[in-house]
């Protein structure tokens, strides 16, 4: 089916982050919440839900795990057990709370930088120190360094806080990567924690992996912690999950204090529900629309942000942008705000090797973006400006 943006007209309307962080001359392409209306099968099951006035507590037996494990396998040929999935709010308190469980207070956990700032946050707030092990950016793509990850598990660290596909990159990690991580995990014994939120986004030309089905060390090792918060843009609902693959791992899970499952949203599981069995078709819309943009977003960097550099993601709609040729400083976003009036997520916040970088999302109309990119053009063509305003058909 045919998924098309909201107008801007509409799309201020709204009262989330996006729309509220800013005034009304900004382009909000930071945060990752899309532009796109909310698909029609979720909008109904929450409907009906106010109807029925159902707004008490989750019930402790629900439809969630049938429902995902369904997904997953006719999404990625992936066989999970229904009993092996547990939802609490949100992805990063399942990381956390994940996090807690796996190690003692003072460990090391190891994150892949550049990658999605609240990994910085997340692991102290579980007890641990974080370890950066950047990604390696070769001939072939991006990759996990493996030899950097072998001396961090060496050194100590007792987990890795994965990111597949990897957000800012839009990188599925290749099977390959995965079952090597697995067989390092089960070497050192490191508990792998993968944040898979962005996996329902992966493009038709990727290939998404889901880390717990690599090999048994992976399942024996791996805590998934995904949600239909991303994909079908409902994370303020609050509902994530927490899936594993083996008896080890569930204990772990299990073990966490019941209010983690009890935090999970009424409204945020009837709709992960219904996204989860009804809202393929919807997904398949959304994603052929952020294909489209994201080579629309490559033309445009080519012809008007000569020597800005942009790798075409596989998966979600973020798009890493080399800005560093434009001298605009270690944080471009800056500028881009003051004198583009664009709002971008700033490069640095992703970890050292982001300075000069920044985040765009791209999960919004052609329209929004041509003007997001005319923008910038006009600010880096027009350096004395301080700002730039104009309404043109993005409007």
């Amino acid at each position: 089916m045919d998924v098309t943006a909201d107008p801007l007209s509409l799309l201020r309307t709204r009262t989330s982050m996006k729309w509220r962080s800013y005034p009304d001359d900004v382009l909000p392409l930071f945060v990752a919440e899309l532009d796109f209306p909310l698909a029609e099968p979720i909008g109904e099951a929450l409907i009906a839900a106010v109807r029925r006035s159902d707004t008490g507590y989750v019930a402790p037996v629900n439809e969630l795990g049938e429902a995902f494990a369904a997904f997953a396998r006719r999404r990625w040929g992936w066989r999970v057990d229904p009993g092996q999935v547990a939802s609490t709010t949100d992805v990063s308190v399942a990381i956390v709370e994940s996090i807690r469980r796996a190690i003692t207070p003072g460990d090391q956990v190891v994150i892949n930088t550049p990658v999605y700032p609240p990994f910085f946050d997340l692991v102290p707030e579980a007890g641990g120190r974080v370890v950066e092990v950047p990604l390696i950016h070769g001939q072939t793509g991006w990759a996990i360094d493996l030899d950097g990850l072998e001396a961090a598990f060496r050194a100590g660290a007792r987990a890795f806080l994965l990111c597949n596909p990897h957000n800012p990159l839009g990188h599925p990690q290749s099977v390959e990567d995965l079952t090597a991580v697995a067989e390092l995990a089960a070497r050192y014994d490191v508990s792998v924690i993968s944040d898979e939120v962005h996996a329902p986004l992966t493009h038709s030309d990727g290939t998404f992996t889901p880390f717990l089905s690599v090999s048994p060390a992976a399942a024996e090792h791996g805590i998934c912690v995904t949600a239909a918060s991303k994909a079908w843009n409902i994370a303020g609902l609050k509902c994530a999950l927490m899936v594993t693959g083996s008896e080890r791992m569930r204990a772990l899970v299990a073990g966490m204090p019941q209010e983690v499952n009890w935090r999970t949203g009424q409204f945020g599981l009837i709709a992960s529900i219904a996204a989860y069995r009804d809202g393929e078709p919807w997904l398949d819309g959304v994603v052929a629309a952020l294909e489209a943009n994201r080579v629309l977003l490559a033309e445009l960097v080519d012809a008007q942000l000569p020597g800005a550099g942009y790798d075409q993601p596989r998966a979600s709609y973020l798009a890493w942008l080399d800005l560093r040729s434009l001298g605009w400083g270690d944080d471009p976003s800056v500028i881009a705000l003051e004198r583009a009036r664009v709002a971008l997520h700033p490069g640095p916040m992703f970890g050292a090797p982001g300075r000069g970088f920044a985040r765009l999302n791209f999960g919004c109309s052609p329209e929004v973006l041509a003007e997001a990119i005319s923008r910038l053009a006009h600010a880096l063509a027009h350096p004395r400006e301080t700002a730039v305003v104009r309404a043109k058909s993005a409007s």
